[in-house]
């Protein structure tokens, strides 16, 4: 495909601080340059047979395109946020960087950080929205990294010595409190309403499961360190937990298969959590079987391993663990 060229959004006349030069400068060579090596990866690209072109020639082409593409549409947006009066602050955006860091301020001081701590350096000083998550986060990119995978980056400051040193030579510190006092914050909030409608990726769910309640390994460390009175059955399957290593502390193993043999041991006024090897189906089960037998039992999402993975803590898994 053929990528076409943004107009440039900002006004180079009316910005405060950084001259008409920079910008134009900025703009068609490094802009435009990236634009141009893109067009021409993409075009060498579309003329390839890859059953004829070793794998490693199209793979180079790969990365240069899409180093070439970031740097295109981050250029793109680091332009159309500048041109606005920096100190003025929408109250609604205001509301979402107080939510997500405290205080304007405290959003302006760390992104600061962030920019001038690759002074001596290059890369891009990103606010991203993470659907996932809900919230913004400032995102440090030295050159060559990527940015937060499934974020949508709202306000771009380049830190490449191309955009400034025509205007402040090594200066880079005077650099970002001009582009601090340029950004176009109208802009940049519409940007955050179009990315906060993005809905956030789909949670991985268990279809025949869907009515069973769950709760997380992180819920349920929490109750552990609380002292809550809470029953932890590890229903990992026999033949499973005859070469396990290890089990959960403070967990119980019984056998799935002979729930029957064990119930009368559960104190039914306290709640139950039930997991298994990964958090799917024997876990499931066990949870539903206490359920109707009338207890308030729930099953750990992701079983064992998840458990291990937040870090939680673990014990010997002995012949005695099996009754």
């Amino acid at each position: 495909m053929t990528y076409r060229l943004a107009p440039l959004f900002c006004r180079p006349w009316a910005l405060n601080g950084m001259t008409p030069r920079l910008i134009e400068s900025h703009y068609e060579r490094n802009y435009g340059g990236d634009l141009r090596r893109l067009n021409a990866i993409s075009e060498e690209l579309a003329g390839l047979d890859p059953a004829k072109v070793p794998a490693d020639a199209i793979a180079r082409l790969k990365r240069d395109e899409a180093a070439a593409l970031n740097s295109t549409l981050l250029h793109e947006l680091y332009f159309a946020s500048l041109g606005g009066d920096g100190r003025a602050v929408p109250e609604p955006f205001a509301a979402a960087l107080a939510r997500d860091f405290g205080s304007v301020k405290a959003w302006r001081q760390q992104f600061i950080a962030l920019a001038n701590g690759l002074a001596s350096g290059s890369g891009w000083v990103l606010l991203t929205w993470l659907p996932r998550d809900g919230r913004l986060f400032n995102v440090a990119c030295a050159e060559g990294a990527p940015g937060l995978a499934g974020g949508v980056p709202i306000l771009a400051l380049d830190m490449y010595e191309h955009a400034y040193h025509i205007d402040f030579g090594a200066n880079a510190e005077a650099y970002v409190a001009a582009f601090m006092r340029n950004i176009d914050w109208a802009a940049v909030q519409g940007r955050y309403e179009d990315a906060t409608r993005i809905a956030p990726p789909r949670p991985l769910e268990q279809k025949e499961f869907g009515d069973v309640p769950a709760v997380s390994p992180e819920e349920v460390k929490a109750m552990l360190e609380a002292g809550e009175a809470v029953q932890i059955i590890d229903a990992r399957p026999r033949h499973y937990s005859t070469r396990a290593e290890d089990i959960m502390d403070g967990a119980t193993w019984r056998d799935p298969e002979r729930l029957e043999d064990w119930i009368g041991e559960l104190k039914p006024d306290q709640p139950v959590v039930t997991y298994c090897v990964y958090g799917f189906h024997i876990g499931c089960q066990t949870a539903i079987a206490l359920r109707k037998a009338g207890f308030d039992a729930r099953y750990m999402a992701g079983g064992h391993y998840a458990w291990k993975a937040i870090g939680g803590k673990v014990r010997r898994f002995d012949e005695g663990d099996r009754p």
